[in-house]
């Protein structure tokens, strides 16, 4: 995976995390909210509830007061009540029915096949023996049962709250109850919308998860694109230049050997030939080609010395005879005498712990750093520093010329070649380089981290 693949997955993989762990407190929270809204809907519907079955029983017990209050307890006044409580209903499910204590039904208006049945062991869907549990809430004053009972809409049993109370002087157990599936029904209505909110607002958190690495996923390929583009132009122009000083070198040997050593060497060819000649005549022509010959040899060091010249450029000897120190020493005597601009070398401290391609990557620095002080600085003079400091050598070339603006020209296309090169030189071996450049001047400073 690249540089910048791996950027791009780090900025993305943040957000997708953040963005899941929204997801998953926001679900917690509506699934929370959702429950505690369930719950006390749940509580506020079946308090209404509540007050309508003791309002209907109020009702009921208003309707036989006349009768319960008589002092009568005959079998006719009994009966009169059992009618009036069997022709009280509210709605195709509500209706009100009657127990003795013992469990035997008396009224029922809906299951009349029920009544004069003993009930009292009778047991519902869910195991509870609800008649007994009727009349022992009757017993202790009246109040709520949750039981199981055949609706009479569905023809069967369904989850009931029963309301009842006792039926004073009879022995009696009055009551009515509502049935709470559709209590159930509309709670599963309302957790079902409430699911489909968490779901809905999910898959909002999703689409914009999608859309954010979407976009920063867009963003890092468009910027990607665009720094290859960048990198591509830089490529061209950087081999471009390569082939230019690969020809400029080329030509610059062509002439040296042809303007300097080739018409040095016909020029010796031909001193030899006619000192030759003159050999074989009297002691005059043997003086003349003494004198010749001797010139000869001149010529011949002449040759020799541009011979090295040209060596030297295109490899130091002394930096694989001697090092980097003495050939550094050589570079700086030669150019101040090339140039006219004099360069004062100095060494400090252990500094031959290089590896010879470290050493050959600062040689090719300080060859640069001076030709761009000759070109473009114009100094007046150059200090070059090769020191030890703690696990590192360190090359400084300081010049007194006029500077350069050094961010701007590195990231020219066009301009600054020799200065990406020697960035290119220095990262290639691990090494760090620095150029600090201002009206004052212009500081290089070269390090290499070694190992003693």
């Amino acid at each position: 995976m690249r540089l910048r693949q791996k950027v791009i997955v780090l900025a993305v993989a943040p957000l997708i995390v953040a963005l899941c762990a929204i997801a998953l407190y926001v679900r917690q929270g509506a699934v929370t909210l959702a429950q505690q809204q369930r719950a006390t809907i749940e509580r506020a519907y079946l308090d209404s509830k509540e007050a309508e079955l003791r309002h209907y029983v109020q009702l009921a017990t208003h309707s036989i007061a006349h009768l319960t209050s008589s002092g009568r307890s005959d079998p006719a006044t009994r009966e009169e009540a059992k009618r009036i409580l069997a022709t009280l209903s509210y709605g195709g499910d509500g209706y009100f029915f009657l127990y003795d204590l013992k469990g035997r039904n008396l009224m029922h208006p809906r299951q009349p096949e029920l009544v004069g049945t003993d009930m009292w062991n009778w047991v519902d869907a869910a195991g509870v023996k609800s008649i007994q549990a009727l009349i022992e809430r009757a017993k202790q004053g009246g109040g709520f049962q949750r039981y199981h009972w055949v609706k009479p809409s569905l023809k069967r049993a369904a989850p009931k709250l029963g309301y009842v109370v006792p039926v004073a002087n009879w022995g009696w157990v009055m009551g009515t109850g509502i049935y709470l599936d559709d209590v159930d029904a509309a709670l599963a209505q309302v957790a079902d919308q409430q699911s489909r909110n968490i779901q809905d607002t999910l898959l909002w958190i999703a689409g914009l998860a999608i859309l954010a690495a979407t976009g920063v996923a867009v963003g890092g390929l468009a910027l990607n694109i665009s720094e290859h583009r960048v990198a591509d132009a830089k490529l061209k122009v950087l081999a471009q230049r390569v082939v230019e000083s690969q020809e400029e070198e080329r030509a610059r040997l062509s002439r040296d050997l042809h303007d300097g050593i080739s018409q040095a060497l016909v020029s010796v060819k031909l001193q030899l030939e006619a000192g030759i000649i003159r050999l074989d005549g009297d002691e005059a022509r043997r003086q003349q080609a003494r004198a010749g010959l001797e010139r000869t040899v001149e010529q011949i060091k002449t040759v020799l010395g541009d011979v090295r010249r040209i060596s030297h450029d295109l490899r130091p000897t002394l930096l694989d005879d001697l090092g980097l120190a003495p050939a550094l020493d050589h570079l700086a005597s030669e150019f101040g005498e090339h140039a006219g601009t004099p360069v004062r070398f100095r060494a400090v401290g252990a500094v031959d712990a290089l590896s010879e391609v470290a050493a050959t990557v600062l040689f090719r620095i300080a060859q640069e750093a001076l030709t761009n002080a000759e070109r473009h600085a114009g100094a007046r003079s150059i200090e070059m520093l090769l020191e030890r400091m703690g696990g590192a050598v360190v090359l400084s070339i300081v010049d007194d010329g006029v500077g350069f603006d050094a961010d701007s020209v590195a990231v020219h296309p066009k301009r600054g070649i020799g200065l990406r090169n020697m960035m290119e030189r220095m990262e290639a071996i691990g090494g760090r380089l620095a150029i600090v450049s201002s009206a004052a001047g212009t500081r290089v400073v070269a390090s290499i981290d070694v190992k003693d």
